[in-house]
């Protein structure tokens, strides 16, 4: 018997912009002629990509386009992409909320999905009662629901508050006892979407482990949507990376992560007049901003020039400084001109800061630089995430990439027996 739990085959999804969708009687009665004429669907013709930030000439776009994927038992898949991408689409297919235009998918087994907030609950029931509910939509019987009950309310940390209709929770609260119920009464596939970001911090770690948990100890197959890289590269072994609905890419998960965040890094050089990030009261001093050579990748443990021009004629006396952060937006480093002997003056014929970062430690992943100008007593012009840029592993070294896991930092270190 095939390990393949989970098949698609030319997935699409077609829909139709505007106050009218495509369900129309109009519509509907075309298709039919079509149909029984052994012609296709006319409107498949006219749909245009899914590029949400242009504007089309179609009234009609591919959601999701020609997706092909299959997926073995005990399997955890992190689906990424960018906004828009199709990733929530393609789970409501998969989780039968909506039908594709075209294509197939084969399942074996239950499949029990977490889209968004309280799926599947009925406000005025208690949290018990959306327990038993869930339970039976799955296909159990009351007897396995009873046996889980206890397991389900205790993971939920919602205990107190069980007997209470789930109109009264919290968003949070939702989450983590529809998570609960999902997770524990025992899907073939159990189908997760970017929802557990509602969860405090304690609870996301708890819920990750429990899928690590579901797949290596149960053998079940998990679908995981997120954009937190850090969750995906410790949870999933592979990955699939959509873009305007169609599949770009399906490989080992560090490997598509990395595509993933080299594809929404900004340039290595960055314009910074009229940035976006900078504070609006703030006089516009910092100009331009270069990682390295301005188009070489940036490597771990190699040396790092970042080069900072700025305006002279508009300051006398200044203060530099920097904050380098990761992309959970942690803070990892900071310096400034005060940590230096000498304080820094404005030298009219120079315009440019450099700084080197020696040795650069940092693990493959993508960073963000803020810059930070005053003159010892106010602030003159802040650009918050001035810079995107990325880290990656020399392939040329014989030593070993460091584990994500155990974060952005990668130190050299001597041990000794």
């Amino acid at each position: 018997m095939s390990d393949t739990i989970l098949k698609v085959e030319g997935l699409s999804k077609q829909y139709r912009l505007g106050l009218i969708g495509s369900g129309t009687i109009s519509h509907d009665l075309n298709r039919w002629w079509h149909r029984i004429r052994g012609k296709q669907d006319p409107f498949l013709k006219i749909g245009e990509a899914n590029d949400r930030s242009s504007k089309g000439s179609s009234q009609y776009v591919w959601a999701l386009r020609d997706i092909n994927f299959e997926v073995k038992r005990g399997e955890v898949l992190g689906i990424i992409g960018k906004n828009g991408a199709g990733k929530s689409t393609l789970l409501k297919i998969l989780s039968q909320v909506t039908s594709p235009t075209t294509g197939s998918i084969k399942s074996k087994g239950r499949i029990a999905s977490l889209l968004e907030v309280g799926t599947g609950f009925h406000p005025e029931m208690t949290g018990k009662e959306n327990i038993f509910l869930n339970g039976a939509i799955l296909g159990m019987t009351k007897k396995e629901i009873k046996s889980k009950l206890d397991e389900i309310v205790e993971f939920s940390g919602c205990e107190r508050y069980i007997d209470t209709p789930v109109k009264r929770y919290s968003s949070g609260m939702k989450v983590r006892l529809a998570f609960a119920v999902a997770a524990h009464l025992e899907p073939d596939i159990l189908v997760v979407d970017e929802v557990l970001a509602v969860g405090d911090a304690e609870f996301q770690k708890k819920a990750i482990g429990k899928m690590k948990d579901i797949s290596n100890a149960d053998g079940r197959t998990v679908l995981f949507v997120s954009h937190d890289m850090t969750a995906i590269e410790n949870l999933c072994d592979h990955s699939i990376l959509l873009e305007n609905g169609t599949l770009k890419s399906y490989g080992e998960t560090n490997e598509i992560v990395r595509q993933y965040l080299s594809d929404s890094k900004e340039s290595y050089v960055m314009d910074l007049k009229d940035h976006k990030h900078r504070k609006s009261s703030s006089t516009q001093v910092l100009e331009k901003i270069t990682i390295g050579d301005g188009i070489s990748n940036v490597y771990s443990g190699q040396n790092l020039n970042v080069f900072v021009d700025f305006d002279t004629s508009k300051i006398d006396d200044l203060s530099f400084g920097y904050v380098l952060k990761n992309e959970k937006n942690q803070i990892l480093f900071a310096e400034n001109s005060y940590q230096k002997e000498n304080s820094m003056k404005v030298i009219k014929e120079k315009k440019q800061f450099e700084i080197t970062f020696q040795n650069l430690a940092l693990s493959p992943g993508s960073y963000s630089l803020s810059l930070y100008l005053g003159n010892g007593k106010l602030d003159i012009d802040i650009i918050e995430d001035a810079i995107t840029f990325m880290v990656f592993w020399d392939t040329e070294t014989d030593k070993k990439p460091p584990l994500k896991e155990f974060g952005s930092l990668y130190l050299e270190t001597k041990w000794r027996y």
